[in-house]
């Protein structure tokens, strides 16, 4: 995506409805789409996933996305949509007719940006691998399947439907359909996983020469099974081993990590989750989508919608019907918000996007940024806010300086 913002002059923290009146322009736009159900949930996920009890009425379901749309679509009137990222859940449930009339709606509700990037997770199941052909048909153009792993035994321990055979035909069946854009989700850090193991797996996944991958580590989100019974993960000096050795490797075959988790071969990089790290705006549609939006006087705001799907289907009346709440983000808010975003890049951003996307002067990062330069966590370097390897290291750390 193109710069779009301009320069503005520093200004002392405030309310934001104060402080963001000096925005210039609007950050660039994408849409998340949410389709919440699955056929079975996995042990380690906390994703708002629902699994699918009875048939899908996927009519219901993408009318009812299309009224959220066009509800949403007052907040952000004249402004093109850049990239459109349908997740879940498995999106790939739904037939290829399902997803071609929700985006052909989408189409039709509003602008698109001249080269959009429409992105869809996918399972590499036998059924959803044959409807392939009929999403690119649809529109889709970037395709990211969830294979987490080619070893059968960590697949099992993951509590995955699919195994490493149907991973591989998936990405050959993609290749022929015409996805020229293919991303694989890739975990580490997998039960009983020594750097060996995690070596070998992601080797597997390279040899599918797709150009994006995903390789982040497996943790133990609270409420789900996995954190109630926890299995036997590799300890920190292995967990780091396999990070060290798993980024070389993709360094080696031709990726550039270019955030935490996402390491791309030219060309390739995600252009929805960079709006995302960029503090880009977003509309989110579906149970339990959220969304960012700064609001035509600079106002920035989230707003999330009704989390579970029958709710959500049900929703009627009102001028709002799907929305759950919104909030109007505060000076601390945006601070916080867009370090935790734009930290996780590896080169960071411009020093100017800070001030050019949320109103607030670079003053304002005040103490929080000169202790974590005195640290060695971020680059003492005037242009740019960059993490230095050891910030990389210490992420979490990093960003909790600013959290204070």
């Amino acid at each position: 995506m193109g710069e779009k913002y301009g320069l503005i002059s520093a200004r002392a923290p405030g309310a934001a409805s104060a402080v963001n009146s000096g925005l210039l322009g609007q950050p660039p736009l994408s849409l998340y789409i949410h389709i919440p159900w699955c056929v079975r949930k996995c042990p380690y996920c906390d994703f708002n996933s629902h699994p699918q009890k009875t048939g899908l009425d996927e009519k219901a379901y993408v009318d009812a996305l299309l009224a959220d749309l066009r509800i949403e679509r007052e907040l952000v009137m004249g402004r093109s949509i850049e990239s459109v990222f349908i997740g879940g859940g498995t999106p790939s449930l739904f037939s290829a007719e399902g997803i071609g009339r929700l985006l052909s709606g989408i189409a039709d509700a509003v602008t698109w940006g001249e080269e959009i990037e429409i992105t869809m997770e996918a399972n590499p199941g036998a059924l959803e691998s044959l409807r392939l052909p009929g999403y690119r048909e649809a529109g889709v153009n970037r395709l990211s399947l969830g294979a987490q792993s080619l070893n059968p035994d960590s697949l099992q321990a993951l509590g995955r439907i699919h195994g490493p055979d149907e991973i591989v035909a998936a990405v050959e069946r993609a290749k022929q359909a015409g996805f020229e854009r293919i991303n694989l989700d890739m975990m580490f850090g997998l039960p009983r996983q020594t750097p060996a193991m995690a070596a070998a797996d992601l080797a597997a996944a390279i040899a599918l020469n797709p150009g994006h991958i995903s390789y982040y580590q497996l943790t133990l989100e609270p409420n789900t099974p996995f954190h109630l019974s926890p299995p036997e993960l590799p300890d920190e000096d292995r967990l780091w081993q396999i990070q060290l050795q798993g980024s070389e490797s993709l360094r080696k075959a031709g990726f550039e990590q270019y955030e935490v988790s996402a390491f791309a071969r030219p060309g390739e990089r995600c252009r929805h989750n960079l709006n995302y790290w960029r503090f880009g705006d977003y509309l989110g549609i579906g149970a339990g989508a959220h969304g960012k939006v700064t609001t035509r006087d600079g106002v920035i705001r989230r707003r999330w919608k009704r989390r579970h799907p029958n709710d959500y289907l049900s929703a009627a009346g009102g001028a709002l019907p799907f929305l759950q709440g919104e909030r109007q983000l505060d000076a601390q808010d945006l601070t916080v918000e867009f370090m935790m975003n734009a930290l996780r890049l590896r080169q960071g951003v411009e020093a100017a996007l800070f001030p050019a996307a949320t109103g607030l002067g670079l003053d304002s990062l005040g103490g929080p940024l000169s202790v974590a330069i005195e640290k060695g966590l971020i680059h003492p370097v005037g242009d740019r806010l960059q993490p230095t390897p050891l910030g990389c290291r210490f992420l979490n750390d990093l960003l909790s300086l600013f959290e204070a």
